[in-house]
């Protein structure tokens, strides 16, 4: 069940389109379901779709559809590597294999400390700073090397450990 204050926000989307077409407003409602609870379960989706009075099967199309909604439990870093052509042609899978390795976790897992989820995903539109990839699908990052993946890697396990999001 949706909360009384995550109904406020989904009403707060929804305002934003004319009242027949309140369906539209069903990614923005994905993600604060997403932000709240780490992912999009069957269950949100089906309280999304009550909410917005369209069939669950829609709801499902879309969260499945768009990579950045998680499907199931992730890390409390959502590591996103781009090995679409552009980043694939400048090390993008290599640097996905490179953080496999490092993380000791295979492409669409979840490292057993909970701390990481790696996986590819398509074109970030940062072409021209490949190989790009996204962390918790807001922070953008380019260039990613060896060395800038091992100083990322670090800096997200300090902000852990301090606590940060």
């Amino acid at each position: 069940m949706i909360s009384e204050a995550t109904k406020a926000r989904f009403a707060r989307e929804v305002a934003k389109y004319p009242a027949d077409q309140k369906q539209s407003a069903v990614m923005a409602c994905l993600s604060i379901v997403q932000q709240e609870q780490g992912w999009v379960s069957p269950e949100a989706e089906k309280d999304v779709a009550e909410y917005l009075g369209m069939p669950a099967i829609a709801v499902h199309e879309v969260t499945t559809f768009y990579n950045m909604y998680n499907q199931q439990p992730v890390g409390k870093f959502k590591l996103n590597v781009c090995t679409n052509l552009p980043c694939l042609l400048r090390d993008g899978k290599n640097a996905a294999e490179y953080l496999s390795k490092k993380l000791n976790v295979e492409l669409g897992g979840t490292t057993a400390d909970g701390l990481f989820s790696l996986q590819e995903c398509e074109c970030l539109g940062a072409c021209a700073d490949a190989p790009v990839m996204l962390v918790n699908d807001r922070q953008m990052c380019s260039f990613m090397t060896p060395e800038r993946l091992d100083a990322l890697v670090e800096e997200l396990t300090a902000a852990a450990k301090q606590g940060v999001k």
